[in-house]
């Protein structure tokens, strides 16, 4: 932890910072509001993909707090943002059980994806761009002359972007550490900010948490989360797990270009397990 006291605009008129996280990616600070109550600044670094976190800030700032955590203020790379607490969603599975933390899941996705009379910001990601990886790997797998889950996973989402179903802006990493209970109640962080199919908001959950493959890799709670999901969107299940498997193999190709094997396999792994409980719905 930095011993350095940040500095930070005067107009935000915060105190006390506190450096509780730091990732190769940014800095997080819990501060103390004008009115006694919990903040955080999240200082982003320079690194190469800074805009694709930068483009969340839309998405708090039209959401509003609905579902998600109230965006306070923005100064180049830094956010003054509601705190959300510290219980993690991932937590709520050893008190509560599984199913309980895929059903708050669902309610923060619904909130989530409440109608606003606000109109949706310009700056979101559309959700073809950020498959470009995808497609970029199996393109190559086929031109290789092999088939491959890649090559599967890509037509699957084609198909899904060439026939979307009520576009609206989107999370788009919602996952078990990315959800915590804050003083207003369940809340998610660290947006993306995309705009496309709801039903790529569930998928990541498929794959999560990380450290819980006795989950991950369990049909029975694939179809469970499935029929869960498809009762929050008002979708198919097999659609939810389309949109799944489709995100499971855009996350893998993610850690293929990083030469991340390990993760690259997981992912796989999971995704193989959402392919066998498709067929069986």
């Amino acid at each position: 932890m930095s011993p350095v006291t940040p500095c930070f605009p005067a107009r935000w008129k915060v105190s006390n910072p506190v450096l509780i996280a730091e990732t190769f990616s940014s800095r997080i600070w819990k501060v103390a509001l004008q009115d006694g109550r919990p903040g955080v600044v999240k200082a982003l670094k320079p690194f190469d993909d800074v805009a694709d976190e930068l483009r969340g800030r839309h998405l708090l700032r039209w959401r509003r707090g609905e579902g998600l955590v109230k965006l306070y203020g923005v100064d180049g790379r830094r956010m003054l943002i509601e705190y959300a607490g510290e219980r993690l969603l991932a937590a709520e599975i050893d008190t509560a059980g599984d199913t309980h933390a895929t059903d708050i899941a669902a309610a923060v996705m619904r909130r989530l994806h409440a109608p606003s009379q606000l109109t949706p910001p310009t700056e979101l990601q559309p959700l073809r761009e950020r498959f470009k990886s995808l497609f970029n790997k199996a393109a190559a797998d086929r031109k290789a002359g092999g088939a491959s889950p890649y090559v599967e996973a890509a037509r699957i989402a084609q198909r899904l972007l060439d026939t979307p179903h009520d576009p609206r802006p989107l999370h788009g990493d919602l996952h078990h550490d990315n959800i915590l209970l804050s003083a207003r109640g369940w809340l998610a962080i660290d947006p993306k900010g995309l705009i496309g199919d709801p039903c790529f908001d569930a998928a990541n959950m498929f794959y999560n948490p990380l450290n819980r493959d006795d989950l991950r890799l369990a049909p029975e709670r694939v179809a469970a989360m499935a029929t869960t999901f498809s009762k929050t969107l008002g979708r198919d299940p097999r659609t939810i797990l389309d949109h799944a498997l489709a995100y499971g193999c855009l996350s893998a190709a993610w850690h293929h270009e990083d030469g991340n094997r390990q993760d690259e396999d997981s992912e796989l792994a999971v995704s193989a397990v959402i392919r066998t409980v498709r067929l069986s719905f």
